[in-house]
């Protein structure tokens, strides 16, 4: 096992401590730097650009977070350097500059998106950037043959799979029903020998993260947590929470902040 203390010791922004109406969007750097603010671990995206660059950005497409339209990966990354995010101030950021910004302060989580079509373009550029990053680092994808991959190419960082028990969703329509129930059920274990889940926390609690959980120690993330019921639930099925839309600590102290400016 390789899970260091780190990732379950404190909370999990879900692409950073974001908030629409803050103009403070999902998987930016204003949403990476108010989450390491409050000592939050920061979760983020990445996806490849036309140059085989590694992006910080959830959606295959632009269309829902920009004002362009299509793929990322079809543009390079200085085109989407240059794009607004929510038509807020925030650009498209690559990796290299959400590590530069976070800068070891808080632990950061990457989750490689993934076509399931056995392209390690993005992996690799990922890996070749958290190998030489100085702080505490983790990669983890739905995909098992990126997890497989990671496992390869680079043991010594912490990598995860990230799961849930019914593969129904829209999304997944693309995948043969033999890979869900892999996934499902963790069937690719041998391959990828995760250090940690991270599992749909309305899918807990459940046998694959169980039985990892307390026969072979591997912690469980549960995702993504809204709101105090799915908190509760994730306490008593889960060691850790990716969670977004409130703040689980509750607003910071305002006397603390005032005596410290």
């Amino acid at each position: 096992m390789n899970a260091p203390d780190w990732l379950v010791a404190r909370p999990i922004a879900h692409r950073g401590l974001h908030d629409a109406a803050a103009g403070r969007f999902e998987n930016t750097l204003s949403a990476a730097e108010a989450a390491a603010a409050r000592g939050y671990a920061v979760e983020c995206d990445v996806q490849d650009t036309a140059d085989g660059e590694a992006v910080v950005f959830h959606d295959f497409t632009l269309d829902r977070l920009t004002a362009e339209k299509g793929l990322v990966r079809e543009r390079r990354a200085g085109e989407l350097a240059r794009l607004a995010i929510g038509g807020a101030a925030d650009r498209v950021p690559t990796l290299a500059e959400l590590l530069a910004r976070i800068g070891a302060r808080v632990p950061l989580i990457v989750e490689v998106k993934s076509r399931f079509d056995h392209d390690l373009t993005l992996t690799r550029r990922t890996l070749e950037l958290l190998v030489s990053y100085a702080g505490p680092v983790a990669v983890k994808s739905f995909d098992p043959f990126v997890v497989a991959a990671v496992r390869r190419v680079a043991p010594e960082l912490p990598r995860g799979i990230v799961a849930e028990s019914v593969y129904d969703h829209p999304t997944w329509n693309m995948l043969p029903a033999e890979l869900k129930h892999e996934m499902a059920n963790l069937l690719h274990f041998g391959a990828t020998e995760p250090d940690f889940l991270s599992w749909r926390v309305a899918d807990l609690p459940c046998a694959a993260p169980f039985l990892c959980r307390h026969f072979n120690q591997t912690p469980v993330m549960a995702w993504t947590v809204r709101g105090e019921p799915d908190r509760r639930r994730a306490a008593l099925h889960a060691d850790q929470i990716v969670f977004e839309g409130f703040d689980p600590e509750g607003p910071p102290d305002l006397a603390e902040a005032e005596a410290a400016t």
